[in-house]
């Protein structure tokens, strides 16, 4: 009886609560949280080295990550010190060969690696004392050798003359020199000149004067105690050199003076990078951060921002519209807003951009789009407490920015505390219309009538032109007339004489080729033969292995990809046997399908377009008549790329000019293949396209 009261009572309580529950509205939310983080355990070295530990069991895995808080450093006419010591850091040491080394780290499963003023290594837990040795070995007694410093210097001299044709590594290189100046640490870049500036004395000088311990930090994380970090970071990092950094000095950025287009062109462009940006002097202890933050994340922090919704959704003018949004203690740091967009679109995306930087600094945001930013920076901050690694950057943060102890603590209630004023305010503040630099790198011959035209409130936007190493320039000349007397007919005859002559071209009844390339430090094969009715056979090996395989034998066909054959179709095979000619010219001018589109610039000199096709554009040098660009649109995957092939280096074979350097662009992959041989009628059987 008593248990049967004690559940009616509890049934009719529960009643009564949810009767006076108004389910038709939505429960006020609460206080936000303050967070209880609890901080590492930390020690000092007398040479300067602060160690923060954060023991954390649950895995057998230990980090150590090692920062020093220096301020930025111009390098000059030296620029790629930075990157030349990053590089030879890691490679064994004074007591320990590189190939020892690289080979004991790769037996424990670990991983060591520095950059010129850091260091990061992983390892299981079990072998932490001897990685924490073999780390400060090789960040504290480097074996710097002038072989592995010729080695690196040739690898970093490869990459930036592939970034000469890269649009988006030029833009991000001209942006960065727009804003700061070309002066300043964060708006200097590394050329071919400064490189071959660097000696091996200043890469370690460079070292010595700021891989020093006064204002390094070491964060240990993981499944390790306090003690035994303390004991051995003192056994091997206790005669570190105590040393200060050098004092650095640099001038203050500013903004331009005017809302401006700072145009580069680059012709062969597909796309236009725009970027619209600004200085702003935000610090993470800025009482008004989050707010900048905010405002950033409403206007394009992600697909919910305006810039996104307005430039993809609704215009259609771009796969992504985006901004973000700086801070740094030391100097002024950019806000931008950018997208890579069409060509005949370049001159309204700026347009759009400027409107929404405008329309969020004069019009308040709405509740909903507070919240929605709010909600992102909360997940995402509270997400990324489940890793241990976050303490570790919260303490640093804490102990190099400034910033009070409870910061993180009380972030979700100063973010809950954030208000719609609040938000418009710092727009106001960091973001602006009024004094933006433009900065568009794209194909002047498509886009710079338009973008001449370009009225921002009632105003006409100035632009002035750049070249590719942000050093003003005259406007450039984007249209050559074509002489008189010149056509599609003439350009490819020049072309076949150039080669070698008609005689000699048609004798040709097979080819080979063979190629190599680099890519990420292996070496790409690449097999090429042809035969007269419609035979081709290329192949691309890796390490002797072949990756990709397409062989045509007239109407039928088949590829191999990944170990994976499928028979082409007619479509591909009609394609494939479009590109199995040596010599295409001599059925464009017996068809006479094609046409003189223009003479544009390709590499600075000037050559003749030809259109093939719809999808397929052939340029040819107005003084020497030879072949130097092929573009091809593709289609990958439901979407069109562009594929081009650069071709230099020509040699004579047979009594016949070959180029003997290709270098293929696909999307952002470019990769420089260097002829190895080049066979003539010989070297090519009926089993090849089998």
């Amino acid at each position: 009886m008593k248990k049967n009261l004690f559940t009616l009572l509890a049934l009719f309580a529960f009643v009564l609560v949810n009767a006076q529950i108004d389910r038709s509205k939505q429960p006020e939310p609460g206080p936000a949280p303050k967070i209880n983080l609890g901080t590492p355990e930390t020690f000092d070295l007398n040479n300067g080295l602060t160690v923060m530990v954060v023991e954390n069991h649950k895995l057998p895995r230990v980090s150590i990550q090692l920062s020093m808080d220096n301020p930025p450093i111009a390098e000059g006419d030296k620029a790629g010190m930075s990157s030349m010591v990053s590089s030879l850091l890691g490679k064994g040491s004074t007591n320990i060969s590189k190939d020892d080394f690289n080979d004991e780290v790769d037996f424990m499963g670990a991983n060591i690696s520095f950059g010129s003023q850091s260091g990061f290594a992983s390892c299981l837990s079990k072998y932490f004392p001897r990685v924490m040795e073999m780390f400060a070995d090789a960040a504290l007694n480097p074996n710097f050798t002038q072989e592995e410093f010729d080695k690196e210097k040739e690898i970093l001299l490869t990459g930036l003359k592939t970034q000469e044709k890269d649009v988006s590594a030029i833009a991000g290189r001209v942006q960065s020199a727009l804003a700061y100046g070309t002066s300043h640490p964060y708006g200097e870049f590394t050329t071919e000149e400064t490189v071959n500036n660097v000696t091996l004395a200043d890469t370690k000088k460079f070292y010595r004067d700021y891989f020093v311990p006064a204002n390094a930090y070491m964060i240990v994380i993981g499944d390790v105690e306090f003690k035994e970090v303390k004991k051995l970071v003192k056994k091997y990092f206790n005669d570190w050199t105590k040393a200060t950094p050098l004092s650095l000095s640099f001038s203050e950025p500013k903004d331009a003076q005017y809302t401006q287009i700072n145009f580069v062109d680059m012709p062969n462009a597909v796309q236009s990078e725009v970027t619209v940006q600004n200085l702003v002097d935000l610090k993470m202890k800025n009482d008004d951060y989050l707010d900048a933050l905010l405002a950033n994340r409403i206007l394009g922090g992600g697909a919910e921002g305006r810039l996104f919704l307005n430039l993809r959704e609704d215009k259609g003018y771009t796969y992504g519209s985006y901004s973000s949004i700086g801070n740094d203690k030391n100097s002024k740091v950019r806000f931008r807003a950018f997208a890579s967009v069409r060509n005949a679109v370049t001159d309204s995306s700026v347009v759009q951009i400027l409107e929404e930087i405008d329309k969020i600094t004069t019009t308040p945001v709405s509740a909903e789009e507070l919240a929605n930013a709010k909600a992102g920076y909360a997940g995402s901050f509270v997400r990324s407490l489940e890793s241990p690694q976050t303490l570790a950057n919260f303490a640093y943060n804490i102990a190099t920015e400034g910033l009070p102890s409870d910061y993180y603590e009380t972030y979700l209630e100063r973010l809950d505390a954030v208000s719609i004023d609040d938000v418009q305010k710092a727009a106001q503040k960091y973001l602006s219309s009024d004094n933006a630099r433009v900065v568009v790198v794209g194909k002047g011959a498509d886009v710079i009538d338009n973008l001449e035209k370009i009225e921002f409130k009632g105003k006409n936007v100035p632009v002035l032109f750049y070249d590719k190493t942000a050093q003003k320039t005259e406007k450039p000349v984007f249209e050559i007339p074509i002489p008189e007397g010149v056509n599609a007919t003439t350009v490819l005859e020049a072309y076949v004489a150039a080669a070698g002559g008609k005689d000699k071209l048609e004798a040709v009844e097979s080819y080979l080729m063979t190629a190599e390339a680099e890519m990420q430090g292996m070496v790409l094969e690449l097999e090429m033969k042809k035969a007269p009715k419609g035979r081709f056979m290329q192949d691309i090996k890796m390490m002797g292995n072949s990756v990709q395989k397409q062989v045509i034998d007239g109407d039928k066909g088949y590829a191999v990809a990944q170990g994976q054959k499928r028979e082409l179709t007619p479509e591909e095979i009609e394609k494939a046997k479009e590109e199995s000619s040596t010599f295409p010219e001599l059925n464009w001018l017996t068809l006479g399908n094609v046409s003189l589109e223009a003479i544009e610039k390709i590499d600075g000199k000037a050559a003749y377009k030809i259109k093939v096709t719809d999808n397929k554009n052939v340029f040819y040098d107005v003084e020497s008549g030879l072949k130097v660009l092929e573009v091809n649109i593709i289609e990958a995957q439901g979407q069109q790329f562009e594929q081009k092939t650069m071709l230099g280096d020509y040699k004579e074979v047979s009594g016949i000019q070959f180029p003997f350097m290709l270098v293929q662009t696909v999307g952002p992959q470019t990769f420089e293949f260097k002829v190895k041989e080049i066979k003539v009628n010989e070297g090519v059987s009926e089993a090849d396209f089998k």
